[in-house]
């Protein structure tokens, strides 16, 4: 057993992560930001069971001006044995690597960590910048996400940003929503009917429009007469008509026929 500048027995494993995570203040002093020492307002908490990817990631911030104090450890349970070391903590790194977002272990950490940290907003960091996974990260209560194809200046200010309340994600993810938003507007430019009807209904709008028969609708579209009829019905409900064609009359002059295909 090794002794701490407190007094405290620790084993040789927990000495080491302590003297590693107490150096990291050091750094501070020696920067040059015009502060007297590294006693900030609080810390920031970084959780990643790799040793070398967080101590490095912690030093790394620490010299692109992050100002807290930074714990880097392992896991939770680490950070419980040297909380009471640090000032107060203003938010949670956590490194999730290359795990998924389907993982179940994955969903139980983050929970343990929102039971731990109950203010403080839990910030993930991934190797994948995939919008689903981003999504399921913010839906099991992270503030932010940020991939690690970002650099080290735009992880701290993510960090500021969910200091500050907001919520930080990679452009990148929401620009690959392009493609999903320009077909949903393609498609409702196409579908003109899609504000008044169902997609059932509109099926049956343009085969009144063309004349068919009810027992001819229900064949094409696979209904039951009796289906139909209410779908008919409806129709005319929502068109204010009195029969069918009535119905003709007011969709060709709602929508002219062309724009309805």
């Amino acid at each position: 057993m090794s002794s701490t500048p407190s007094g405290y027995s620790r084993s040789p494993a927990v000495a080491e992560s302590f003297r590693i995570m107490n150096d990291i203040p050091k750094l501070a002093e020696r920067d040059d930001r015009g502060s007297e020492g590294a006693n900030h307002d609080g810390c920031l908490v970084i959780i990643d069971a790799r040793a070398l990817d967080r101590e490095c990631l912690a030093k790394a911030l620490i010299g692109r001006g992050l100002e807290m104090d930074v714990c880097a450890v392992g896991s939770i349970e680490e950070w419980k044995l040297e909380k009471d070391l640090y000032p107060p903590v203003q938010a949670v790194l956590f490194n999730i690597g290359s795990r998924k977002a389907d993982d179940a272990a994955l969903a139980s950490d983050i929970s343990k960590m929102t039971t731990e940290f109950k203010s403080p907003p839990i910030i993930v960091l991934s190797d994948s910048d995939d919008l689903a996974q981003v999504v399921k990260m913010l839906e099991y209560g992270a503030r932010g996400f940020i991939p690690s194809c970002v650099g080290i200046g735009v992880c701290v200010e993510a960090i500021g940003l969910a200091v500050a309340g907001g919520i930080f994600v990679p452009a990148s993810s929401v620009l690959s929503m392009r493609h999903l938003v320009s077909a949903a507007t393609s498609a409702a430019e196409h579908r003109p009917l899609s504000g008044m009807f169902t997609l059932r209904q509109e099926a049956v709008v343009e085969a009144l429009r063309k004349g068919k028969a009810n027992k001819i609708i229900a064949y094409e579209l696979n209904l039951r007469e009796s289906t139909v009829k209410v779908h008919i019905r409806n129709i005319m409900k929502k068109l204010k008509a009195t029969n069918r064609t009535e119905v003709a009359y007011k969709l060709n002059d709602l929508f002219p026929y062309g724009a309805a295909n």
